[in-house]
């Protein structure tokens, strides 16, 4: 295997994305086919192929160390900040430990103006958002930093909320990019989240 910089706009092979990862290259094909790793498949041979951009996707939900060689090549950038608003505290710490394992760098905040405050200060990449909360509601969030300009132009939002009605539209419609319905699979979660960030 290269040493460097040279992999990074290049495909590894299994072997290759399992000396990364730390694993027995079984243990990477077992990863594609179940779906949780991106890969090509060879036409003739069937062997697999994976680019290094799905790779250090995948180590970085997964909480995995990067090579020092792709940090260096700024190949990778610093840990996304994500808002968690959401007024019941222990989902909103079980999902603060999701996102922390995944790499990302997490605020907590218990309603519309707590997120409001905090916003303005922690300056996130994406910002989750429950439906239902009591007091301010994610409606009433939305079309709050959307008055006071205080949703800035790089910050996504996605919904995390048991509402599947109307109000998932609404919220859309206000500005939301993105919609995870509770409950939710940890891998969903992640990859809608991911999505997103890519987009900034």
């Amino acid at each position: 295997m290269a040493n460097g910089t040279d992999h990074l706009d290049q495909f590894l092979t299994t072997g290759q994305a399992a000396r990364y990862c730390g694993v027995n290259f079984r243990t990477v094909i077992r990863w594609v086919q179940r779906g949780q790793l991106e890969a090509t498949r060879l036409p003739g041979r069937g062997d697999h192929r994976i680019s290094v951009e799905s790779l250090i996707r995948f180590m970085q939900q997964n909480g995995m160390p990067l090579p020092d060689e792709w940090l260096a090549a700024k190949k990778v950038s610093g840990p996304r900040r994500v808002l968690i608003v959401e007024d019941d505290l222990p989902f909103a710490h079980s999902l603060e430990r999701i996102l922390r394992l995944a790499g990302y760098e997490t605020q907590i905040a218990l309603g519309g103006f707590e997120a409001g405050l905090q916003i303005a200060s922690f300056s996130p990449d994406v910002m989750t958002l429950d439906i239902h909360m009591a007091g301010m509601d994610g409606i009433e969030v939305l079309k709050a930093l959307s008055r006071n300009d205080l949703l800035q132009k790089k910050t996504k939002v996605m919904i995390v909320s048991g509402d599947v009605s109307g109000r998932v539209q609404e919220a859309m419609s206000l500005g939301a990019a993105g919609f995870v319905a509770k409950p939710f699979q940890r891998e969903e979660l992640l990859k809608a989240l991911d999505g997103l960030v890519h987009t900034i």
